[in-house]
Parts: structure tokens; sequence; C-alpha cells
């Protein structure tokens, strides 16, 4: 049972499913729910996302940083990572690739700097 994480919802033990009822027989309470595999690494389900985010939001969008003016996407920042899905061995282009959302210009990457999450073309 190594590996197992609680739900982070506050309110997941509030919710009555047959996987939050354990005890003996006669017994039994609802509990949150423990996985190996959370959605967003935190939370069993979207309710409890949910939960937490109206609980907690506004608390974590200040302390990591809130906005105080209007980010705009340029020429210069807007190169983002893309991967051709479609992609078969006897293509010889190559299905990593950099991609301007505004230019639509393409540039290849190799699959170790597609994997390299430091690694980008964007311009601050």
């Amino acid at each position: 049972m190594n590996g197992l994480k609680y739900c982070q919802g506050p309110e997941c033990h509030t919710y009555f499913t047959q996987d939050r009822m354990k005890g003996p027989k006669g017994n039994k309470t609802n509990q949150t729910r423990r996985r190996s595999n959370l959605i967003y690494d935190e939370f069993c389900d979207t309710r409890c996302y949910n939960d937490w985010f109206q609980k907690y939001g506004t608390q974590a969008v200040n302390h990591f940083g809130r906005l105080n003016k209007v980010k705009h996407l340029t020429e210069q920042n807007a190169w983002v990572k893309d991967y051709d899905y479609n992609y078969r061995d006897d293509n010889p282009k190559s299905n990593y690739r950099f991609v301007n959302k505004i230019t639509n210009e393409q540039r290849p990457l190799t699959e170790q700097q597609y994997d390299d999450t430091n690694y980008t073309l964007n311009e601050r």
C-alpha cells in the first residue's frame, strides 16, 4: 500500500460512495479517499478539485502571484512545443517541433529537447 495518497478535497469525506465507506459491518464511516493515481496529483475527482479551489483558490492565487497587468502574445513569445501523433518511422520528417502560433513557422526538435521542460525559443 506504499504510494497511496489522500485526496486533498476539503469535503471528500462527506460524499457518499461505496469506496468511501470504511470500517467493520455495522460501524462504517465515510472517509477521505486514498488513491495511487489522483487527478492533478492531489484530488480523487473533479468535485473534490472544485471544492478545494472554491475554498482556497483566491488565497493560492494571491500567494503564488496575481496578474496585475495584461499579458500579450507576440511573435517572440508564441513558440510552443508540438508533437505529431500520426508520425511513422518511415517518414523522414521529425515528429517533434516548435510552432509559432502567430506566424505558423515550424522548427524541428529532438526528442530530448522536446522532453526538456526548460528548453524554449520564447523571449519573455
